[in-house]
């Protein structure tokens, strides 16, 4: 099994189509209003949108962007006017986070962790 496809909800694609086109993912389906697709720029990995009338509500959702130059990525995003929470941060559980929200609130994490990603010094070893 592999993870490849993240869907999320969003009120407006018309809005939310531009703001993940500048976070520099490729729109590859545009099925207006009610959902669009884009490629990752590294990978074979896919994220789409999906309208909805009503948000999830409490923290939602969180969807994580691996990132191999994270710093130097952040920094290009933010001279464009993407708005960050919390600018690259080294993480106790050692990796390295930029956090953002997209325009429905979606926690977004830019991060790079290398080999902690799969093999932190805690990762339970199998018998």
């Amino acid at each position: 099994m592999n993870l490849n496809q993240i869907t999320v909800p969003s009120v407006d694609l018309t809005k939310s189509i531009p703001f993940y086109k500048k976070l520099g993912l490729e729109l590859i389906v545009e099925a207006l209003p009610h959902y669009a697709r884009f490629q990752c720029p590294q990978g074979d990995s896919t994220f789409s949108l999906h309208q909805t009338d009503t948000l999830p509500q409490g923290e939602g959702i969180y969807v994580y962007f691996e990132c191999e130059n994270l710093d130097e990525y952040v920094e290009g995003l933010v001279k464009k006017g993407i708005e960050f929470e919390l600018l690259p941060t080294d993480q106790r559980w050692l990796w390295r986070e930029a956090r953002l929200k997209d325009l429905d609130g979606n926690q977004l994490i830019l991060f790079h962790a290398g080999e902690n990603r799969l093999n932190p010094p805690w990762r339970i070893t199998q018998s």
